[in-house]
């Protein structure tokens, strides 16, 4: 059987398992875990702290610093609501193309990582390759920060790691990063006739709002010189803002759903601390004033971190000498890679398939481009020979 072959059936047994985010990804972990045994790796199932979920990594070569990592994570996007024309936990090929919930986001990776294991097996000499494969990417990347904290823990740092996103096996060396924030208002319910005996909620989830937005000026003129991103400054975004019940009802409670996009890490403590401060000296000692009960809370949804482009990157080298690529890229969306490199690592995201089909209905990977993934990590074996 060749790779090709070998990894279009790896991807349809992947895609059975239902790994969206909100449930379970054991099943599938467990058997990932086999195959990489199969091929003589040693394997780490490291449980979620809630216990229901998993990371792997496995290891084939010696114990040491300096490994090359190919990673991916394993849970997928929901499928309710979208208008699929045929199962999305089916793995369905169609003219050159193999459709399925997760096989461009990120499955086809991981299934090509997994049919490759044999071959890396046979040519690791000095430079272990490991495997890691993560939960809850899409909500927000708490396995891989789950992982990468255990991998400092046991003092272990991957020299080079290839974050398998779907880029159409471009190089990408730079995103920024997402932050994603629900930031909560208690107030004190009354009747509209009366609005100095209440506390508005939803009054002072607009001010809090109005604050946020006031700061794009200021992140905007904080800029790094020569920024790649577009645009190159970080930004903030309201998604929604909810809250009261009637129109002639004080609204006792708000929620406010935001996000931003920070170019540095800077930019974030710089937008998190402003807020706080505004809170704490503007909104809430006014609200209390009225009601001492009255709060502002803010839930963390996810931060992930941004992947920096660097002058000296080794992740990058590599990958180039191996697809014959002479650019590198940045991109708009988020993955696991800038905690790789918060760890020390060089990190480059490159895999098969277009992020345009990506949380879609009908979501699929052309043959092609695992091909190209396919091709890429056998050069990567047979340098690990040398």
């Amino acid at each position: 059987m060749d790779h090709l072959q070998r990894t279009t059936e790896i991807l349809g047994d992947l895609i059975a398992f239902p790994t969206i985010s909100a449930d379970s990804n054991f099943d599938m972990i467990l058997h990932m875990a086999g195959l990489l045994e199969e091929a003589g790796a040693r394997c780490d199932v490291m449980s979620s702290p809630c216990g229901t979920k998993a990371n792997l990594f496995a290891t084939l070569g010696p114990d040491r610093n300096g490994g090359i990592v190919l990673s991916g994570h394993s849970d997928v996007v929901p499928v309710a609501d979208q208008a699929w024309t045929r199962d999305p936990f089916q793995m369905d090929q169609d003219d050159g193309l193999l459709y399925g919930r997760g096989a461009c986001d990120m499955k086809g990776f991981i299934a090509a990582t997994l049919a490759m294991a044999p071959h890396f097996a046979e040519c690791v000499r000095d430079r272990p390759v490991h495997f890691a494969f993560t939960y809850d990417e899409e909500v927000g990347c708490m396995g891989a920060r789950h992982l990468v904290e255990t991998l400092a823990e046991r003092d272990l740092t991957p020299g080079v790691a290839v974050i398998g996103e779907p880029t159409e096996m471009r190089i990408i060396d730079g995103h920024k990063g997402c932050n994603e924030y629900t930031t909560r208002f208690n107030g004190l319910a009354g009747h509209g006739s009366l609005p100095d005996h209440g506390v508005n909620a939803v009054e002072y989830a607009v001010r809090y709002v109005n604050h946020l937005l006031g700061l794009k000026d200021a992140l905007r003129a904080r800029a790094p010189k020569g920024s790649p991103f577009d645009p190159p400054w970080t930004t903030v975004n309201v998604g929604s803002v909810v809250g009261g019940i009637a129109h002639n009802v004080i609204a006792p409670s708000a929620t406010v759903e935001w996000e931003m996009r920070p170019v540095q890490p800077g930019d974030a403590e710089f937008v998190k601390d402003s807020l706080r401060q505004y809170c704490e000296t503007e909104l809430l000692p006014k609200m209390q004033a009225i009601h001492p009960d009255a709060f502002i809370t803010t839930d963390v949804i996810g931060e992930v971190v941004g992947l920096m482009p660097t002058d000296e990157n080794e992740a990058r080298r590599i990958i180039s000498e191996l697809t014959g690529a002479n650019s590198s890229d940045v991109v708009a969306f988020g993955t696991e890679a800038g905690l790789f490199q918060a760890l020390g690592t060089d990190v480059v995201v490159c895999g098969p398939g277009s992020i345009e089909q990506a949380h879609k209905a009908d979501e699929f990977v052309a043959l092609d481009q695992l091909a190209q993934c396919l091709g890429m990590l056998e050069r990567l074996g047979n340098r690990l020979r040398v």
